[in-house]
């Protein structure tokens, strides 16, 4: 009888606490969501899970996770467009350094217009006008369309820097910013590699874990119910009845406590790759549009 008891004030403190616990994830929850910033009645109200835990495996190699990663990731993406824009910047500085050729072309067809004056022995410095030749501005668009008078030129300017402080300072500048990006990059694409992973393998283990506390539930059920038998037969007590109960309690614990795990395994193996808002179906551009 005493044996009982001391179980029985055992598993009420196990509950009181196990209360405590769920009431005080639920305030986390809440202030997660900003549900009593919004509404303080909410201060008071329960979270209740709709759904039990779920245990779906997933399969996913170390490989895929990899190249998943590395099309998703938005720091790594961010840091490949940074690494884009720094060679831009040296290839312009770089080209600052080298002599400049520019080649000019022009060809033209003037048009003349107006009265022409006829000077005596057709010398304009005589001074003496002895005639005129009417014409007018459509003489001279003829002469404009029909390339009457042909013109063109060519030239090459060519720009040697012998000594440009500045421009090399630049260029040296640029390289430098370029190879600290290409290191960040290829830092964070290692950071990445561990994460994977790290997360590949927790989903891995808690995989392997559930199955294990599964056979270990299963196997303690079982085993109450022979316990049960027994006693009921008179070949057993209520000590050891008590105990093969308090076993298959730890073991559905366990058990349960492995699935969240594994669970959470998944999500922060989604977070890793880059894709949580994707499995989710979160777009955060209609998100903003609403």
């Amino acid at each position: 009888v005493l044996t009982a008891e001391a179980d029985v004030a055992t598993r009420e403190a196990d509950i009181l606490e196990a209360e405590a616990q769920v009431k005080n994830n639920e305030d986390r929850l809440k202030t997660i969501l900003n549900l009593v910033a919004e509404n303080k009645e909410r201060e008071w109200a329960r979270l209740i899970p709709k759904d039990k835990p779920t245990f779906k495996k997933k399969e996913i190699s170390l490989e895929k996770a990899l190249a998943i990663a590395l099309a998703n990731r938005p720091d790594l993406k961010a840091l490949q467009i940074d690494l884009k824009n720094k060679q831009l910047t040296v290839n312009y500085t770089k080209n600052q350094l080298l002599p400049e050729l520019n080649l000019t072309a022009s060809y033209w067809s003037p048009g003349i217009s107006g009265s022409r004056i006829i000077y005596l022995n057709n010398n304009p410095l005589s001074g003496v006008i002895v005639g005129t030749i009417p014409g007018d501005i459509s003489d001279s668009l003829k002469d404009t369309f029909n390339l009457k008078y042909k013109n063109w030129s060519v030239s090459l300017n060519l720009s040697i820097p012998m000594s440009n402080f500045l421009s090399r300072a630049a260029y040296a500048q640029a390289r430098l910013n370029y190879e600290q990006a290409l290191l960040r990059l290829k830092e964070q694409e290692q950071q990445i590699f561990l994460e994977i992973k790290n997360a590949v393998r927790a989903v891995q283990t808690n995989y392997q874990r559930v199955k294990a506390y599964r056979v270990a539930r299963e196997l303690a059920e079982n085993k109450l119910k022979a316990e049960e038998e027994k006693f009921k037969v008179g070949l057993s007590t209520n000590y050891f009845v008590l105990q093969y109960q308090r076993d298959l309690a730890n073991a559905r614990t366990m058990e349960l406590r492995a699935i969240i795990d594994y669970n959470l395994s998944l999500a922060q193996l989604n977070r890793a790759l880059g894709i949580t808002l994707k499995e989710k179906n979160i777009k955060i551009t209609e998100a903003l549009k609403e």
